[in-house]
């Protein structure tokens, strides 16, 4: 478990001892927004792979075969160079959208203190 993890847990057990229904929607939107924070970064992941295998797929023969660029069918370089824009381009839509699940996880986790804060005074 992360440290970022850790600390919004804290607040979450907290107040359980709440029964309400905003305390009900406030647990399921934090639950949805964790999960979906997880597939961003399991996609974000899976492009980082894609990018390092088109570096070494252009990058190994490259160096190593003697005119690798003029032998090689012009389709599979275009369609090899294509591959890793297009996962360099959503490695960095897929990073922005994690900064905007990190933000929208810190505002419900202050929307989780305020409601313990109400419950303890």
């Amino acid at each position: 478990m992360s440290e970022f993890q850790s600390e919004s847990e804290f607040p979450r057990q907290r107040f359980l001892y709440d029964q309400s229904a905003g305390r009900q929607k406030l647990e399921e939107d934090i639950a949805r927004i964790q999960r979906n924070a997880r597939c961003v970064r399991r996609a974000a992941a899976l492009m980082a792979v894609l990018i390092v295998l088109v570096v070494a797929g252009v990058g190994y023969p490259a160096i190593l075969l003697e005119n690798f660029f003029y032998r090689t069918p012009r389709f599979i370089t275009h369609l090899i160079c294509a591959l890793g824009v297009g996962s360099l381009v959503s490695l960095l839509f897929f990073a922005r959208l994690g900064r905007a699940y990190r933000k929208k996880l810190n505002q419900q986790k202050e929307a989780c203190r305020q409601l313990v804060a109400k419950l303890f005074e």
